[in-house]
């Protein structure tokens, strides 16, 4: 008797070792007829172990990549390892391990265990961003960028976390906090590198209107980011002050300069060069800054900090009127980045300023009233700002203009009296890329003093990282490295010094996707005519975490590099997905300790217990899977326990994949056990050779399962071209049910099922590939199932008049039916009685009522 268990172990690992000997998913790069396909996920950092996340990005992955592979299309799905970072250097001070070695030992052992889920990667493109081989063309890039002005570097205000001891770009720094630390970000003033993205900051917000392959909320996410804002810039006279000598007037950039008259106080940054001056023997402003230097640079921590001014006690003019006079105050909320580091206050039309305004004792004065005359200018609030549209009020020569007439009148008054200019401006600013700790890309520059900053030779490419550094005391490693440094100016051969700021990780995460087009290369990262072959992504997956930081800086490197001679790619990334969180219910033992899920037990109707004590747990709501929660799940006892395919059908089942998803015992434990269903059907199914008959000569039933089939065909093709997973797998199932209902002693029935089982193997196999592939085996199939067509629906069975019914015994499933929309209710239970699951169910009781809901249930109640 053949045994019907399914072994899942000897399953996957068969057909692992045979995709690996065909080399069933490395690139044809000799293949120039198909049309080419480029898959990618985020690449992973190597941890040394894979989390639950990782297997449903990378699951999402494959489904696309298997899917277009049966398309027929030429399809690239590389891997590599974003192994530059912090994570790897704290790594080395907790372990006493050094970061190269602990990277290594973490990639090899990460391979592993990807390998065991079957992902249909090429692994002959593999990358490491710690390699030299990978890192030596991002410094050739950077120099590239040096030479076009695209690289400079500035004395700025930084962001500075003090418990990683680095910089921190204003999109690292996550509600005033550094995004790995949560450490709060204090504010330094250091020489840094950076970028000149702002340059590319209307052509990157022109692009996003390109980007229709991407969710809406990224394309907003980035539009806003970038932020560009229509105003103008006003000069407002300093009146004759001790402290402000040699300052005239102040400039103020403002996006509402219809509310001019409105104005009862100038705030300027603490950074701002007045601010500075005004400081010079004053303490009382001087420990104001210094105060105001606790926080972070970035507008998320201004937000969230309380809004604090000082009036320095000088006055300026108002630019259209003589007559008015307002306090100029350092305010911790204005950034110097923004517009021209200086803002006037409106207190009556913006809420932060009415705040300030009423904290600081200052007038209110009303400029706009709503224009259909429903609430009157002494109507408003005392303390809420009015911001909707109106008409002009208490502004001199505005007075009755609509509010975007107002804007124009008040540009063109400025400029007839030289007290102002239209202006647009970013919100985008340039990106600093010098980060001061050891485990990163070398700058390749050295300061010679004689010739100050010298880029080094290209031939002297790659500057390496020395192995032999210490981490015993804190700040950068390299700093403090007594040899590494030292070297000679390649312009005079006279002594100089290595920059010891290494890249921001990010440069490297900016432009790796172009590198698997091309992973050989020597010369450069890659050529333009792979980038040309293989690029934009057709289809990249990852977090929306990445939404403004990978993504926005992947965006201009591409146009950096495409003005620096590198082909001409603008946009890396064609077609966006953002996958949900996998998230898990939280455990608290009655002393308030985080529990893992497997130091917990459920005692059915009586809660939940700590496995070793029995002592109640406390249940808390499904959050993303962290270990400072503990409330985690290993990937490897899923995949020893249940198999690769179990674990992959239920993170592809759950829910839609743009959702989170809870994990649960019972979801792990339901895909397992249809997989076992899929097995025994599979071993039923009759042997034959006969060919598949005409549907003129079928059994009703057997022409209804063969309609099912083809219907199945175009709902999951629909369902994955559309990102709907969890509706594709709700097809497999029901295709799985329609023929495990099916009478095998129907006349004829054999070739029929058999038909359907290995269209439904097809249709299956991007979600579980290794049972497929088994079953396709065993059923004749020809060849590996990876490298079939994906199968094509005679349009002629696919009609709109047919949908499917779930036939229930006493409320449980036994199958489901095809009937047609016009099909009344006596039809469809003669059609359901016939199925063998519900004939089996229904052997010696008597049928008490049988309920209908009409067009999807058919419920039989009997004893």
């Amino acid at each position: 008797m053949t045994d019907i268990r399914y072994n899942f172990k000897q399953v996957e690992e068969r057909w692992q070792q045979a995709w690996k000997t065909h080399n069933s998913f490395t690139v044809d790069e000799q293949d120039s007829e198909t049309s080419k396909y480029y898959v990618l996920e985020m690449f992973p950092y190597p941890s040394g172990r894979l989390h639950m996340g990782h297997v449903r990005n990378y699951t999402l992955g494959d489904v696309v990549a298997r899917y277009h592979k049966a398309l027929g299309d030429n399809v690239l799905h590389p891997m590599g390892w974003d192994s530059f970072g912090l994570p790897a250097e704290n790594a080395a001070l907790e372990r006493n391990i050094h970061p190269a070695k602990w990277t290594k030992q973490n990639i090899i052992e990460m391979r592993r265990q990807f390998s065991l889920l079957g992902l249909s990667l090429d692994w002959s493109r593999e990358l490491s961003t710690s390699d030299p081989d990978y890192y030596q063309h991002e410094q050739k890039m950077f120099l590239d960028f040096y030479a076009a002005d695209l690289a400079y570097r500035n004395e700025s205000w930084v962001n500075w976390d003090p418990v990683e001891n680095t910089v921190l770009a204003n999109e690292q720094v996550v509600d005033g906090k550094g995004w790995r630390s949560n450490a709060p970000v204090e504010r330094r003033k250091l020489n840094q590198w950076f970028l000149r993205i702002s340059r590319y900051s209307e052509e990157l917000l022109d692009g996003i209107n390109t980007l229709d392959e991407w969710p809406s909320k990224v394309q907003t996410m980035q539009h806003n980011w970038i932020g560009k804002s229509q105003g103008a810039i006003l000069k407002w006279d300093i009146i004759a002050h001790p402290q402000t000598k040699g300052f005239e007037f102040l400039e103020v950039f403002t996006t509402r300069p219809d509310t001019l008259f409105g104005a009862s106080f100038c705030a300027i940054s603490p950074q701002h060069p007045v601010a500075l001056h005004l400081a010079q023997g004053n303490k009382t402003i001087e420990d104001f800054l210094l105060d105001c230097n606790t926080l972070g640079t970035s507008e998320a921590a201004i937000e969230q900090a309380e809004k604090k001014g000082l009036n320095t006690g000088v006055l300026l003019r108002h630019p259209l009127d003589q007559n008015i006079e307002v306090p100029l105050f350092v305010a911790n909320f204005v950034l110097l980045e923004y517009g021209t580091g200086a803002v006037f206050g409106c207190p009556a039309h913006d809420q932060r300023d009415m705040d300030f305004a009423l904290k600081y004792n200052l007038p209110v004065r009303r400029v706009i009233t709503p224009d259909d005359n429903s609430v009157s200018s002494s109507g408003l609030s005392k303390t809420a700002a009015y911001v909707g549209d109106g008409i002009l009020i208490n502004s001199a020569f505005l007075n009755g203009l609509s509010v975007t007439e107002a804007k124009e009148a008040v540009i063109k008054k400025l400029e007839d009296s030289q007290k102002g200019v239209r202006k647009t401006t970013f919100r985008l600013r340039d990106w600093g890329v010098s980060r001061q700790r050891y485990w990163g890309c070398p700058i390749p520059v050295v300061y010679c003093n004689n010739c100050g900053c010298v880029p080094v030779r290209e031939e002297d490419l790659p500057v390496v990282l020395p192995d032999d550094v210490s981490f015993a005391e804190n700040g950068n490693p390299l700093s403090a490295h007594p040899s590494w440094k030292h070297t000679t100016c390649p312009s005079c051969s006279g002594p100089a010094e290595r920059e010891t700021d290494t890249l921001d990780t990010f440069f490297e995460s900016s432009w790796y996707f172009a590198r698997f087009c091309d992973p050989t290369n020597q010369v450069l990262g890659f050529s333009s005519v792979a980038a040309k072959k293989w690029l934009p992504v057709d289809q990249y997956i990852g977090g929306v975490e990445h939404a403004v930081l990978h993504l926005l800086y992947s965006r201009f490197f591409m146009r950096a590099l495409r003005d620096c001679g590198y082909g001409n790619i603008e946009e890396p990334f064609k077609g966006l997905f953002t996958q949900g969180m996998v998230g898990h219910e939280t455990y608290k033992s009655s002393t308030g300790e985080w529990l893992a899920p497997d130091e917990v037990e459920s005692l059915d109707g009586e809660g939940f217990f700590q496995t070793k004590n029995k002592t109640k747990v406390l249940v808390g709501r499904s959050e993303k899977m962290s270990k400072s929660k503990k409330n985690t799940v290993d990937p490897a006892h899923i995949i020893t326990t249940y198999g690769a395919d179990a674990a992959r059908l239920f993170v592809l089942s759950d829910s839609p994949p743009s959702r989170d998803m809870e994990w649960t015992d019972k979801g792990i434990e339901g895909a397992w056990k249809y997989l076992n269903k899929l097995w025994r059907l599979a071993v039923q199914v009759p042997e034959t050779k006969e060919p598949l008959p005409s549907l003129d000569s079928m059994e009703p039933a057997l022409a209804d399962l063969l309609r099912l089939t083809n219907i199945s065909i175009k709902r999951i093709t629909e369902a994955i071209e559309g990102f709907r997973y969890n509706s594709a797998v709700a097809n497999i199932r029901e295709l799985t049910n329609g023929i495990s209902g099916l009478d095998l002693t129907i006349d004829g029935a054999a070739p029929v099922v058999k038909f359907s089982m290995l269209k439904l193997a097809q249709l299956a196999n991007p979600f579980i590939p290794h049972l497929t592939e088994e079953i396709w085996n065993r059923l004749g199939g020809a060849g590996l199932l990876v490298e079939q067509p994906w199968p094509v629906f005679d349009p002629s069975l696919v009609s709109d008049d047919l949908l499917t019914m779930a036939v229930q015994v006493n409320g449980k499933l036994r199958g489901t039916i095809q009937v047609s929309k016009n099909s009344s209710d006596t039809e469809c239970k003669t059609k359901a009685m016939i199925l063998p699951t519900v004939k089996a169910q229904l052997v010696g009781k008597e049928i008490q009522r049988v309920i209908v809901i009409q067009s999807k249930i058919i419920n039989f109640i009997a004893t």
